[in-house]
């Protein structure tokens, strides 16, 4: 994985809820406090899994409730600044996460060991999308969180159902 992931998560865990909550989590999860990550670090999962277990338990939060508020804060504050390009020409929501996969392609093309999810969408109907997660991490509660991040972005407002290890259900109301 890389270590944007995992700066993100940090800058969100020290900007929201202070500096030692972080340096326990890193504690925590068997690193040492002062650990700093690079975006373009590659980082084993496991260790990054460790982490975000460790943040669950000195926030005393669920997974999905970190993954939302990963995916709240790495679409609206922290991507504008370093991702802004793949926000251009966006316009609203649906805009953004049907070009996810595209993203991810070119990422896999452009940052050297890079991979991430990729999706494929189904269309249930014109407003309901079933969005496909492909990855061996198993991370779907943090794909959850990042399209609730981008009807944020947006200022839309999307139902977002997991529907299992590999989909979610989103509804463009």
């Amino acid at each position: 994985m890389k270590g944007v992931i995992a700066k993100c998560l940090g800058e969100l865990v020290e900007n929201k809820f202070g500096k030692d909550k972080w340096e326990a989590s890193l504690k925590e999860a068997g690193l040492p406090s002062e650990t700093t990550f690079l975006s373009t670090q590659n980082l084993d999962d496991q260790a990054v899994i460790k982490v975000v277990q460790a943040v669950c338990n000195q926030l005393n939060i669920t997974l999905p409730q970190a993954a939302d508020a990963f995916g709240e804060y790495f679409v609206c504050e922290f991507a504008p600044k370093i991702y802004a390009a793949y926000y251009r020409g966006k316009n609203n929501a649906r805009e953004l996460i049907m070009a996810m996969d595209d993203i991810h392609e070119k990422a896999t093309m452009t940052i050297p060991d890079a991979h991430p999810p990729r999706f494929t969408y189904e269309w249930k109907d014109n407003k309901t999308l079933i969005m496909h997660y492909k990855s061996h991490r198993g991370l779907i509660d943090f794909m959850v969180g990042l399209i609730k991040g981008v009807g944020k972005y947006y200022k839309e407002n999307l139902q977002v159902k997991k529907l299992g290890d590999d989909k979610a259900e989103i509804v463009f109301v």
